[in-house]
């Protein structure tokens, strides 16, 4: 029993799997906390970019 604790304590193939898991959370919680602000962000840029391809369509005559 005491062989099979310290295998499995000392064993390393799965700690990659569960920093990635560690950083997925921890992204997706920050996601979660920040989601106004990051929708607000989002709605400005998209609202920047269409007034000035408005602007290129304009200047090149595209209709």
């Amino acid at each position: 029993m005491v062989k099979w604790l310290k295998a499995f304590w000392y064993e390393e193939n799965g700690v990659g799997i569960i920093e990635i898991i560690l950083i997925l959370v921890i992204l997706i919680m920050l996601i979660v906390i920040f989601r106004e602000k990051i929708q607000s962000i989002a709605e400005k840029a998209f609202s920047n970019i269409s007034k000035d391809s408005d602007k290129v369509n304009k200047s090149l005559n595209i209709k």
